[in-house]
């Protein structure tokens, strides 16, 4: 065997240690039986906030199915939250990973970020074929027609809002596709599931509904009431149903106190793998933190999403749950201080998350 025996084109080939099919058959080139060339080499560039990326994730399933045996290569600043088993190679926003990026050659190279490093990242790609968001002439600039909708309705409030398109059409016609209900892919450990199988006891049989409290120390303007989530425990409980605090390090002062307070269960805030296989026990969500929108989702959970300074044209929730919005509608767009006396979110009362729920669980 020499070097031109090598099937360098193969979506096996590793370069630098066994392929799969060698280590498990005994396999060599150029005589190997699964040899597969790669079709497509593409790249994504996303790398947050967190909950753009799970809502990006649909794009893989888009391109598998577009180009069979592509290979993938994704690039973000959460990596853990990608699935392994989907991606060909996944790299974090770090060093050594951008080095790598901008000296591999791919046919399709996509940046859906409109950050400042993310579209230089793409500038500095090598690809036949780029689409997204780029750096050009000292600013951000689109690499094709089609992201131009979406780079102008991030520049001006007025376009934003008469905006109809959700972001997975937004983003699907970025790179020219079109949207066929493909699902978000999540990467959910079972080990931490099983980790958390008290949740299961603590609500000795009850239908577990899983509220999140906070909106992050980014979006203050989200934040319900606390007297409303103390309320809305306790007519879940007399319904014989069991809450379940959720929330990150932000929240974990407040579900503490509701905890105590209310006996809603509470297993404490805890990092993202681990917050996942959490929420994976609560058989609907309640949320005013798009993240939490879609790993609920994600986890093909019914979900309800409060909803005042964005857009509710930008979510899709796949029929899985609804958007509550404030009878009096919202001064803010995407603010993150409230302009009236008393903020909006006070006008989505308990009986409507209420009765939503109970629309989720019928």
């Amino acid at each position: 065997m020499t070097i031109q025996d090598l099937h360098f084109d193969c979506m096996h080939f590793r370069g630098d240690i066994p392929c799969r099919p060698n280590k498990e058959s005994g396999m060599i080139c150029p005589n190997c039986t699964e040899y597969k060339p790669v079709s497509k080499r593409i790249l994504i560039i996303k790398l947050g906030a967190l909950g753009d990326v799970i809502r990006t994730t649909p794009l893989i399933e888009a391109y598998k199915k577009l180009y069979p045996d592509c290979h993938i290569t994704w690039i973000t600043r959460h990596p853990d939250i990608l699935p392994a088993q989907s991606i060909d190679i996944i790299r974090a926003f770090e060093f050594e990973d951008v080095f790598i990026t901008t000296r591999t050659t791919f046919d399709i190279a996509i940046n859906l970020c409109k950050d400042e490093e993310a579209a230089m990242l793409l500038a500095e790609c090598n690809a036949e074929e780029k689409r997204g968001f780029i750096w050009k002439d000292g600013h951000i600039s689109i690499a094709n027609k089609e992201s131009e909708h979406k780079l102008l309705t991030g520049l001006f409030d007025e376009l934003s809002k008469a905006n109809t398109k959700s972001y997975l059409q937004e983003i699907f016609e970025i790179c020219g596709l079109t949207y066929d209900n493909e699902s978000y892919v999540l990467n959910v450990d079972p080990k931490w599931v099983n980790n958390f199988s008290y949740i299961q006891e603590q609500a000795n049989g009850k239908k577990i509904i899983g509220l999140n409290t906070g909106a992050g120390s980014r979006w203050p303007t989200r934040l319900w009431p606390i007297d409303n989530w103390k309320e809305l425990i306790g007519l879940l409980q007399k319904d014989g149903y069991a809450p379940m605090l959720l929330g990150g390090p932000d929240e974990h002062a407040l579900n503490a106190t509701l905890h105590n307070q209310t006996r809603a269960i509470y297993v404490g805030s805890y990092p993202l793998h681990q917050y996942l296989a959490i929420a994976s026990y609560a058989d609907v969500i309640v949320t005013a933190v798009s993240m939490t929108m879609h790993i609920a989702l994600g986890l093909g959970k019914k979900m309800i999403l409060f909803n005042n300074i964005f857009n509710k044209h930008e979510f899709d929730v796949f029929g899985y749950g609804e958007i509550l919005e404030p009878s009096t509608g919202c001064d803010c767009y995407y603010g993150t201080s409230c302009s009236r006396e008393k903020s909006c979110m006070h006008d989505i009362t308990v009986q409507q998350v209420h009765d939503a729920i109970q629309r989720q669980l019928t």
